[in-house]
């Protein structure tokens, strides 16, 4: 399928014969002294100001016989949006990988582990229950606040989607080895997943931390980290969470497409002592997060609105606080 502009200038999907030579490129690589893993992110960076040839199918493979740190090879894989949504092409990622104790199932995912309201008695549930809509009325405030006036503060991580397309985005990657991120997983008793967003959360109270904190070098030691640690605490930074796990669960009646529910997460940017302790914050978070209805929230919120004024709210999200 390709996107095209019909007679009325209105833009439609069409049926297209896909020729496999115009979407696979392989680029002649002259190295020679020239660093294998910065060439590779400098290369990504560059698609990024190259804008899809919309006359076939909005996708690219790019092959790369590049030996970095990490591997022999690499494939690059440029798809636009509207082929796929994130959920759609994590979820092809995954058919794609196998077990490694037996090859012949595919990973699996972790359950939710939400507190099943038949195991607890009557007391416990009606708590629960309180909690769950006390959350949820706190998330939809901080939801509605966001839309209107409630920006993120403005960071140099923070991007502006309304700069000029060819502007080029520097992309950096690290490779981590999971084997770690489950030895941490055990010991704090948490999901991988909340362990990368602790550990992102690390990363960047560090990197805004070096950012910002070149004025106070002329301070003392201790001074200095202290002013670093109050201007963190002053930083409004938040990430959008989904769940994959619920739309991949078998027999799951979770819709696919551009069918989105998220979660606002506030990411705790201090300089701590003991660096577990963001692991714990986010844990602390995530728990919360688990007992509120959010993500339906938003969901539902986002497809009434489009109904009501179609691709208008596209723009209106596009140019609100969120970004």
């Amino acid at each position: 399928m390709t996107y095209v502009n019909d007679s009325s200038q209105e833009q439609k999907w069409v049926r297209t014969k896909v020729v496999a030579g115009d979407h696979v490129i392989i680029p002649k690589i002259e190295l020679e002294d020239a660093n294998a893993d910065a060439f590779l992110e400098s290369y990504v960076s560059d698609l990024t100001t190259i804008p899809l040839d919309t006359s076939k199918p909005l996708w690219e493979v790019h092959l790369l016989d590049l030996k970095t740190s990490d591997a022999q090879n690499v494939v690059v894989l440029k798809i636009h949006h509207s082929v796929g949504d994130g959920m759609s092409l994590m979820s092809l990622v995954h058919a794609c990988t196998r077990k490694t104790s037996n090859h012949e199932e595919l990973p699996s995912l972790p359950n939710e582990n939400r507190l099943s309201s038949k195991s607890m008695a009557g007391y416990s549930r009606l708590i629960w229950m309180v909690m769950l809509v006390w959350n949820t009325l706190c998330d939809a405030l901080k939801f509605i606040a966001t839309t209107m006036f409630l920006k993120d503060t403005d960071t140099p991580i923070k991007g502006d989607f309304r700069l000029s397309k060819s502007k080029r985005m520097c992309l950096v990657h690290r490779t981590v080895d999971l084997e770690d991120i489950k030895l941490i997983k055990n010991a704090m008793k948490m999901t991988v997943n909340d362990v990368l967003l602790g550990v992102a959360q690390a990363a960047l109270s560090e990197y805004l931390e070096r950012r910002y904190g070149e004025k106070e070098k002329k301070a003392g030691e201790h001074e200095s980290k202290r002013n670093s640690s109050n201007m963190l605490k002053e930083i409004r930074l938040r990430a959008c969470l989904l769940d994959l796990a619920n739309m991949m669960a078998k027999g799951s009646k979770c819709k696919w497409g551009n069918w989105i529910g998220y979660m606002l997460f506030p990411l705790s940017l201090a300089l701590h002592d003991d660096p577990l302790e963001h692991l714990r914050r986010v844990k602390s978070i995530i728990q919360r997060k688990k007992n509120s209805l959010e993500a339906l929230l938003t969901f539902t919120s986002t497809k009434i609105l489009i109904k009501m004024l179609g691709v208008v709210v596209s723009l209106m999200i596009h140019n609100s606080s969120l970004f």
